[in-house]
Parts: structure tokens; sequence; C-alpha cells
């Protein structure tokens, strides 16, 4: 293999697993908890039901799953791994990195690992990571993950937000490919003028949790869904369509268009704006609701596992999430003889 820091090399993805809990939240189990109506919820988002975590599970469990798997169908073993990049908003703990645990818990106490976080583009951008650290030489086989235990910081009191977000985790191991397959371009970018949009007030520097900041429920996320739709139509399209043209293609190239599962509404709006058929959407909202950076890998796995991702095809992944940070991937689906071993 040639590791020449001079060359830049390709990059892709060689396999893909997920991992959701057992336990289901229906529209109906939440109309037992707050006052809402599945009629409600599926006109405004789409959803019909979650995944919940157990009370015992944290987000280095789903990763450890979805991982596992996606290492099993890239033919790849734990100790190859260079490195782990854990993209998540609920981490199992403020430190250590659980990327960390994961290495460990796969078996790998010697790759680099770290969390990122970008709210719910944190997939997109730990996929832009990994595959820049492949593309100088530095690494050779990385592990992007996003995971999520979004119920541990979901106001369950809140009936506009408590309906929105469920528990799930996404894994790809990417690895070297021949030029022109693989991952061709990407976006990235931010606007921290809109951080008060979606956000967590307390449990960081600025407000560390004492009893008033408990008591007036300040360890929960708060949202602006109107700000935040009107944000996530303009953000993806754009970045999208920034995305497709950096890898010299049109929207209409495109043949899977897997979004960030936050709303029905929000992604065809997208898809309409592209100008993408819905044929080629990946929606997979009205079963898991929005996973935040679990949610695209999630929606990956599940197509290339459904048939709808073949090597060749043009695969446009776009997010949009709490900075507020947008981002965008184009890759060209490869088969297993394109990658560089």
């Amino acid at each position: 293999m040639d590791n020449n820091p001079g060359v830049l090399r390709a990059s892709g993805i060689w396999g893909v697993g997920s991992s959701v809990p057992e336990r289901v939240l229906t529209n109906a189990d939440l109309e037992q908890m707050v006052d809402t109506s599945d009629e409600w919820i599926q006109s405004r988002t789409g959803i019909q039901r979650r995944r919940i975590a157990a009370e015992d599970q944290a987000a280095s469990d789903l990763a450890l799953e979805a991982s596992r798997i996606a290492l099993d169908r890239a033919g790849v073993s734990a100790e190859e791994l260079d490195l782990v990049i854990v993209a998540t908003v609920t981490p199992d703990m403020a430190f250590p990195a659980t990327a960390c645990i994961v290495a460990d818990r796969l078996g790998n106490n010697s790759a680099a690992a770290f969390d990122l976080e970008a709210g719910c583009t944190g997939f997109v951008y730990a996929l832009t990571v990994g595959s820049q650290m492949i593309a100088t030489g530095a690494f050779n086989r990385v592990l992007v993950v996003g995971s999520e235990i979004l119920s541990c910081i979901t106001d369950w009191e809140d009936r506009a937000s408590c309906v929105l977000f469920g528990d799930a985790a996404g894994a790809a191991v990417l690895g070297p490919a021949l030029p022109g397959t693989g991952i061709l371009s990407h976006v990235l970018g931010s606007d921290g003028s809109g951080g008060d949009v979606l956000y967590m007030p307390a449990g960081g520097s600025r407000l560390p949790a004492t009893e008033e900041t408990v008591a007036s429920r300040q360890h929960f996320l708060k949202m602006k869904g109107g700000e935040v739709f009107k944000f996530a139509v303009r953000a993806m399209a754009r970045s999208a369509s920034e995305a497709a043209a950096r890898a010299g293609l049109e929207p209409s190239d495109i043949d899977c268009y897997i979004p960030h599962q936050a709303n029905n509404r929000i992604i065809t709006a997208s898809a309409s704006r592209l100008g993408i058929p819905l044929e080629k959407v990946v929606m997979n909202i009205h079963e898991y609701g929005n996973t935040s950076s679990a949610s695209i890998p999630l929606a990956l796995a599940e197509a290339w596992e459904n048939g709808r991702i073949e090597p060749g095809d043009h695969v446009l992944l776009v997010g949009f999430g709490a900075g507020l940070t947008w981002g965008a991937t184009v890759m060209k689906w490869m088969s297993d003889e394109e990658r560089v071993l």
C-alpha cells in the first residue's frame, strides 16, 4: 500500500451496521403520557414509533453492537482499526470519550479514539474526519459511529419535543479505495448564532449541575421547532447541492438520497428543492423518530440491507443539527474489488 504523504488516497465505506433497543414506544403509548395524539404526531412529523433504551443501556452499548456488525461486513478485525470516532451528544459520561470505551470493548487498546459533537450532523462530520485521515495516509482502517440515547435528555413532560426522539446507533468502517470510487466530496458548515435554537442549557461549565438546574429541567434539550424547520430545509438543500457539484454531479445523478431523519416534511421539502424524486429518498423516521447522529448511519445501513444501494450508485448523505451545523457527503458506493488492501 502506497503511504506517500504527498499523495491523497481515495477512501470509502467497507461495511455498515446498526443497532436499536428492543423497547418500542408508540404514539399510542405517548397519548397515555402527555397531551398529544397519534394523528397530531404523524401529521406534523411522520413518526409512528421510536425505540427507547433500557435503563442499563448507554451510548457505548448500542455503538458496540453496530460496530461489530459493520466490522464483520467489512471483513476487518477490531485489532486492525487505527482510529475510532464516536459522534454523540449523549456520551456515556463527560470523560473518558465513549470512543475509548467502544475501542476497549471491541478488544483494541492501541487505536486512536475520540468523540465528536456536532449534533445531528455528527456522523457526517465524523465521516469527513475519518476519510481525511485515510486520504493523508495517517490511518488505514477507521471506525465511525453515531450513537445516541436521546431518551435520557428528553423532557417527557414537554409534549412538543418528547414525541420526536428515539435511541439508536449506526456504524461504518472506512478504508482506502481505488481512485474515483468511495467518498467523492464533503461540505461542512456551522452558524453559532443559532445556538439557542436547539441546545441543552445545563450540565457543562456554564451551568454545572445544581439542585436549581435540575428542578428547573435545564438538563433536558430545548428546541424552537419553527426555526429549526426553516433552517433545516435551507441548509440541507444548499449543502447537498454543493456536495454534488464538488463531486462533479447534478442532483439528478444521485441514486440514493439519505437525509437526517428529523421530520418527514423537512425531508420531502429538501428533496423537492433538489429535484430528487421520492423513490430515491430513504425514509425510516416513521419507525425510529429522530435519533440525532445515529439517524444517517442507521438509514444508510438499512438501505444497504434492503438492496437499495448497489456498487456504482451515487449516494448523498446530508444532515443538520445543533450548533447550528450542517453537512453533506457524496460517495460512489464501492464493490469489494474496489478496496485497496
